[in-house]
């Protein structure tokens, strides 16, 4: 049976499965070809940083013993994602798309793997 807790985890992983979805198809279909967003701005290089951060925290911190991997999960899946980021400020305008793809892969991956490590025996 899922405990409020429980459901509330699972409708969180659930948004990042979406929000991954949809990163992939912005990185893929072509809307993010535009230059909407000014990835060599200070407000991405910060953002990115951040993620990056807030991913080794979560690596860090301390939890109880059978949260482990979900917060390795978690703290792995943000850090890769702000190297990501980072790398996207770095790289020739064409690999953008597909780095936007893959940051969207990672996200649904998480929540993939975060939603079933929520329904596993403790």
């Amino acid at each position: 049976m899922l405990t409020p807790e429980r459901l509330q985890r699972l409708i969180i992983e659930f948004i990042f499965v979406l929000l991954g979805a949809l990163l992939v198809w912005l990185g893929l279909a072509g809307p993010a070809r535009g230059r909407t967003v000014d990835r060599h701005s200070m407000a991405w290089l910060v953002l990115s940083v951040a993620l990056i951060l807030w991913g080794l925290r979560a690596l860090y911190k301390r939890g109880q013993w059978w949260l482990r991997w979900e917060n390795w999960t978690r703290g792995l899946s943000l850090a890769l994602l702000g190297v990501l980021m980072l790398l996207m400020s770095r790289v020739p305008f064409a690999w953008v798309g597909p780095m936007l793809a893959a940051g969207g892969a990672v996200l649904a991956l998480r929540g993939i793997v975060g939603s079933a490590l929520i329904f596993r025996p403790r």
